[in-house]
């Protein structure tokens, strides 16, 4: 599973990739003209495989991860190739899911693209360029069909699907806030259509901002992304710079001055995760402590694919406990004894957490 992240120029963006994915790289490097997106994995903080790990003291310890891309700062007219545009459009129609990065940090050796601090209007810059891109996708398409010599059942079928897309995007509402049934999904997924993909909205804050718990148009920012019911964080990355280059006690103290209780970039991959409608399940031992991220409402049999196809092929049962049960009586012969290690067959829906111990037979 994927993610991009999308933004004006001098946003962050390279910034805050480097952070989520551990990488090094050169943040003006777009603004000095290169167009090649970054690609890193993303770990996954999960406190459940912290505790496991100290239970155990495996060799290894395996964390979720999801694969992110950072691609060149959005301009206006990039949906008609304009600035680095249509390397944009490519690389992100390859991902599941966006994060927006919004800029409201004042830096004046950074100057923003458009000369002033307004999230808002660069939200809506963002968004029309996605429109716009998904709309002429739509009406080539609604062209092509229209000039066939036959129009099918199933064109009939896509065309009314691709005239409310259209209808939406003409009135301003991205595809994602649509309600499509499952038939009407499958239609679209072929598209990529960029503003179909579910989006979060980060915020990325100064240290004065941050300290005073409040930035520019901060209201407007929150109702806009509660009509959508889209994920919101704010953060300062170049305070999270900051503090990962620290060693841990005074990393932690840093974090007080600031009021920060938690990495705004653990809360950060935790959304995108949910985002991408992911899980994990949970396998433990003395050699490795693994979090295996699945979609949710995965049935057990699936879930064991991912492990290994011999695991899927030959599944019998899964013996399955809950982390917080294990977390409350950390002994398999306490949780057998009081019923907390269930047998589930093939079609048993893994719940996130659930500590699994495949049966299977080849």
């Amino acid at each position: 599973m994927k993610i991009g992240i999308v933004g004006l120029p001098t946003t962050g963006k390279t910034t805050l990739f480097n952070l989520l994915t551990g990488s090094e790289e050169e943040t003006a490097g777009f603004a000095t003209g290169k167009v090649e997106a970054h690609t890193g994995m993303v770990k996954i903080p999960d406190e459940r495989i912290d505790f496991l790990a100290a239970h155990y003291k495996p060799k290894k310890i395996t964390p979720a991860t999801i694969e992110l891309t950072d691609v060149p700062g959005l301009v206006q007219g990039a949906s008609t190739g304009k600035g680095v545009g249509n390397q944009f459009l490519d690389a992100i129609r390859k991902v599941d899911a966006l994060i927006h990065l919004v800029r409201v940090f004042e830096n004046d050796q950074v100057l923003h693209p458009e000369g002033s601090i307004d999230p808002l209007r660069d939200i809506e810059t963002i968004n029309m360029e996605l429109l716009f891109s998904d709309l002429g996708v739509i009406e080539n398409r609604i062209e092509r069909i229209q000039a066939g010599k036959k129009i099918t059942k199933e064109h009939q079928a896509e065309m009314e699907v691709m005239k409310k897309c259209q209808e939406a995007l003409e009135n301003g509402r991205l595809i994602h806030e649509l309600d499509m049934d499952e038939d009407e999904q499958e239609m679209l997924r072929t598209f990529g259509f960029l503003s179909e993909k579910p989006m979060m909205m980060v915020v990325n804050i100064d240290e004065k901002q941050l300290s005073e718990g409040t930035y520019p148009q901060q209201e407007a920012v929150e109702a806009f992304c509660k009509e959508r019911n889209m994920p919101l964080i704010a953060l300062s990355a170049k305070s999270e710079q900051e503090i990962s280059q620290l060693e841990d006690e005074d990393r932690e103290m840093f974090m007080e001055e600031l009021g920060i209780e938690e990495p705004g970039i653990h809360r950060v991959a935790r959304a995108a995760y949910d985002l991408l409608g992911l899980i994990s399940f949970l396998t433990t031992g003395e050699d490795e402590v693994r979090a295996w991220p699945i979609r949710k409402n995965t049935i057990a049999k699936k879930a064991a694919g991912k492990i290994h196809t011999d695991i899927e092929k030959g599944f019998i049962r899964a013996e399955v406990t809950a982390f917080e049960d294990f977390k409350e009586h950390p002994s398999t012969a306490k949780l057998k004894e009081l019923g907390k290690v269930r047998l589930e067959g093939k079609e048993y829906i893994v719940k996130d957490g659930d500590i699994i111990n495949f049966r299977f037979n080849v």
